[in-house]
C-alpha cells in the first residue's frame, strides 16, 4: 500500500490545490508539529496526499514540472469530472482500463493526475 505522495505545489496555488483535491474527496488532516508551516497534509481513507509548497515546478516560473502521474479513485466518478469542468479544469478522457472510466487531468499547481471510477480489482475502499 502507498500510504501517501508529495506533491510540490507553488506557495501561491497552496489553497487553490487544497480545494482542487477536496474535491477528490481528500480532507484536511493534522500536520505533524515538526514540519507545520512547510507541508498540508489531506487524507482520504487511508491514503494522503502531501501538499509541498516551493518554487519548483511552477509553470508561470517556466520551471519543468515532473514527469509521472498519481492516481485517484473517485467516490462519484461523473459528479466528481463534472464538478471539475465547471471549475474550469481540462479534462482528458482516457480509454477505459479493466472497464473503469478514467480521465487526466492537472491540478492547479500542474501536476497531473488520473481520475479512476474504480481500482482493477475493482474494489472500493
Amino acid at each position: 500500500m502507498i500510504q501517501h505522495v508529495t506533491q510540490e505545489v507553488p506557495p501561491a496555488r497552496l489553497h487553490m490545490c487544497i480545494a482542487f483535491y477536496e474535491v477528490l474527496g481528500f480532507r484536511q488532516t493534522p500536520t505533524p508539529p515538526g514540519i507545520v508551516g512547510r507541508a498540508v497534509w489531506l487524507q482520504s481513507g487511508a491514503t494522503q496526499i502531501h501538499l509541498m509548497p516551493t518554487e519548483a515546478g511552477d509553470p508561470e516560473a517556466g520551471t519543468a514540472r515532473r514527469a509521472g502521474h498519481v492516481g485517484v479513485v473517485v467516490e462519484a466518478y461523473e459528479e466528481t469530472i463534472e464538478r471539475l469542468r465547471a471549475e474550469g479544469h481540462s479534462i482528458d478522457p482516457r480509454r477505459e482500463h479493466w472497464g473503469s472510466p478514467r480521465a487526466y487531468v492537472r491540478d492547479p499547481a500542474g501536476n497531473l493526475v488520473e481520475l479512476m471510477a474504480w481500482p482493477p480489482d475493482g474494489r472500493r475502499e
